[in-house]
């Protein structure tokens, strides 16, 4: 058939996104969107059973936020094991990135070797990279890698962030972006950006993938395009990161979680951006997971109830 390179995909891996599981009742976000702190688990569990039953998903990611900000201090690391449990029950490799969320329950040195994400350089940074088959290559960004969230607080990525903080929102209360204009709303602590080594780290491998003649899909918890996202949910030095992105023509996709209600953009480069519907806002007896279908010509996210399914043409 025209246009159709291939009817078997090259592989096949299984997302979800902000299960942000907490032992506390039903609430709602800032902005009054009801969120179901005890269903989300169920979410999980519905995911990786339809995973399992799939049986040829290579491997697993979650886009961030497994444990709520809200769930109690003294349960943050039972809740992180237990979610971990849950995802553990994938008959495959796993794979994380930590959110905002992750760090107002645990610091990074102990949440990285809780979701067996590697130190690298002796140092607790989240970002790393994967190729599951020889065609692509998976990136995870550290979008917290400068953050006022998870480091020591003398830790000098965290005074570089309330130094961006200080500078970019006047507001007393840094969470909040009243007053702050389009994109530069994004500028909340609840946000965070890529550090210049994280930079580097990126250049290299996507410039490794181009001599590769690999593709690439960036996942990241925090969205890395206004077309995609509210203004309030950026990564904060997003156009830093698009600018090594585009320099190089291998990626094909950026995944995020963050935002909650799920977008889709297509930018200037034909990059596909895709932020996904999260697991907490989904109304008991509802889902939102899926998995994505990467083929010669486009790669296909079949998304589960509040999962918008997607084609990404590359």
């Amino acid at each position: 058939m025209m246009g159709s390179v291939t009817t078997q995909p090259l592989f096949s891996f299984g997302v979800i996104a902000d299960v942000q599981y907490a032992d506390i009742p039903d609430g709602r976000s800032f902005l009054g969107t009801p969120r179901y702190y005890r269903n989300s688990i169920l979410v999980l569990q519905k995911a990786v059973q339809a995973w399992n039953q799939h049986g040829n998903l290579k491997f697993v990611i979650n886009m961030g936020d497994i444990v709520d900000g809200f769930c109690p201090k003294d349960q943050s690391l039972s809740a992180t094991k237990k979610l971990v449990h849950e995802f553990q029950k994938f008959q495959g490799p796993v794979y994380h990135m930590i959110g905002n969320h992750c760090l107002y329950n645990l610091p990074r040195r102990e949440l990285l070797p809780l979701l067996n994400i590697p130190r690298r350089d002796g140092d607790d940074n989240a970002y790393y990279d994967f190729s599951p088959t020889p065609e692509y290559r998976v990136v995870v960004l550290d979008g917290y890698d400068i953050s006022a969230v998870g480091w020591p607080e003398d830790h000098p990525k965290t005074l570089a962030a309330l130094k961006i903080l200080e500078e970019r929102n006047p507001n007393s209360e840094k969470n909040s972006p009243e007053g702050l204009v389009d994109v530069e709303r994004r500028f909340v602590k609840y946000n965070g950006g890529v550090g210049e080594k994280q930079l580097e780290w990126l250049d290299g491998v996507l410039r490794g993938a181009k001599e590769l003649n690999q593709r690439v899909i960036v996942c990241g918890h925090v969205p890395m395009s206004p077309g995609v996202a509210s203004k309030a949910a950026l990564m904060w030095n997003f156009d830093e990161v698009m600018s090594v992105i585009h320099k190089y023509d291998v990626v094909k996709v950026c995944l995020s979680g963050h935002d909650h209600k799920g977008g889709y953009f297509v930018d200037s480069h034909g990059v596909h951006h895709r932020s996904l519907e999260a697991a907490l806002e989904c109304p008991p007896g509802t889902y939102s997971f899926g998995y994505v279908d990467v083929y010669e010509n486009k790669l296909s996210l079949v998304g589960t109830d509040r999962m918008q399914s997607t084609d990404f043409e590359i």
